[in-house]
Parts: C-alpha cells; structure tokens; sequence
C-alpha cells in the first residue's frame, strides 16, 4: 500500500492507495506512518491541490475502495453530482432506482473512503440543512462554499 500526507485548507489529509487505485483519501484522520508515495498518490494530491485552488471541479483518478455493491452503487452516483450543487439523499436513492433507500443511501454516504475525491459533502438533507460529515459540519460547509464561490466565478 502507498500512502502520502498533504496540507490542504481544511487541515492534513492522507491518500492511501495501492496499483489498482485510490482506496481512501481521509480528512483530518491523520495515521502515523511514513510517507510511501507512489505516482497514483501523487496525481491525487495534484489534483486535490488543483480542486482546493479551484483549478479542477472533476477528480480523474483510478478508484479501488472496498465496500458492498450496494455502497459502490452510491458512491458512483455521488461521483456523477456536478460541482457546486447539492442534492439531497432522497435524490441519489432515486437516482439508483431504489427509492425507498434513503436511509441506507445516507449510511453508504456516511461510510464514503474517499473524502472530496468522491463528493459526499454534496449530499444535504431534504429540508436543505447540513447533515452528517465524517469530516466535520464545519468542514462540510466550507468545500459547498468553496465550490459555490469559485462556480459563480467560472
């Protein structure tokens, strides 16, 4: 497994991965061990970079996280949320044809390996409210505002 460690404007963020692709990109969650990068760690910290400059709003890097096919189902659809909008877990349910879903979408959501790379922070309640980020509300509400101000700008 190859791991590598970067700044961003929301704190240190880890990407782990291995030949096949991404498998987790955390927020905040730093682990304790030695940089060990590899060109795929580092294409998807010059991407990230390039997203937190507002350089690139479509992440372009191979994925390879574990989950069921029903959480692989989810994070495809959140991987189709355009940039700078949101929707709601109702919304992707549909999306997946699996309407009545809601609250597992929200727990596939929840359970998302990819933070950014993978837009969960896109995902809002129905009434509009910020809900749950395993990143952290606070950190939720700036990438929609990061999003939102540089989408009015382009």
């Amino acid at each position: 497994m190859f791991q590598q460690t970067i700044d961003s404007p929301l704190g240190d963020m880890q990407i782990f991965a291995n030949e096949q692709g991404l498998l987790r990109v955390t927020l905040g969650k730093i682990v304790a061990t030695p940089d060990a990068s590899s060109a795929l760690t580092r294409l998807a910290a010059e991407q990230l970079e390039q997203y937190f400059y507002g350089d690139l709003t479509t992440f372009n890097l191979p994925l390879a996280a574990t989950g069921t096919p029903f959480q692989q189902q989810v994070w495809q659809a959140l991987c189709q949320l355009p940039y700078g909008t949101t929707c709601s877990y109702a919304s992707i349910a549909d999306s997946i044809a699996k309407p009545k879903a809601v609250r597992a979408v929200g727990a596939a959501n929840g359970r998302n390996p990819l933070a950014i790379v993978v837009p969960c922070h896109r995902v809002i309640g129905a009434n509009g409210s910020l809900t749950g980020y395993a990143g952290g509300l606070r950190n939720k509400a700036w990438l929609l505002q990061h999003e939102q101000r540089l989408k009015l700008q382009h």
